[in-house]
């Protein structure tokens, strides 16, 4: 089935624990992990030493990823991105987790992933 044919549930079933993982790794500075989903094109742009200076530079001024809350669902006909409302343990505030997913040879790959 089309990625963006599915319903928002079962989106979420695919996209909530690849997020897991990217927070999981990310808090972890564990650059296999954190790049294991992700396509070709997202691993071009990430290097190791980005992911280690992203991840040292938020901890440090926000603190560690804290909930997160699911809020909308945008469907493309190649690929489909997903919004949550996200905490930090040491930032007063709200902020913006999303990760744009793809389809590839009946895998599910994340295209590009932010918090901001």
């Amino acid at each position: 089935m089309d990625l963006a044919q599915k319903s928002d549930e079962e989106i979420l079933a695919v996209a909530d624990p690849i997020m897991d993982n990217l927070m999981v790794a990310s808090t972890a500075i564990d650059y296999e992990r954190h790049i294991r989903d992700f396509t070709e094109r997202a691993k071009s742009v990430l290097s190791r030493d980005a992911l280690e200076s992203i991840c040292k530079h938020y901890q440090s001024t926000k603190g560690f990823f804290a909930e997160c809350e699911f809020v909308a669902i945008f469907k493309r006909p190649e690929s489909v991105a997903i919004v949550w409302r996200q905490w930090f343990t040491n930032a007063p505030g709200e902020f913006v987790a999303e990760l744009v997913l793809v389809q590839k040879d009946g895998k599910y790959l994340v295209d590009h992933v932010m918090v901001f």
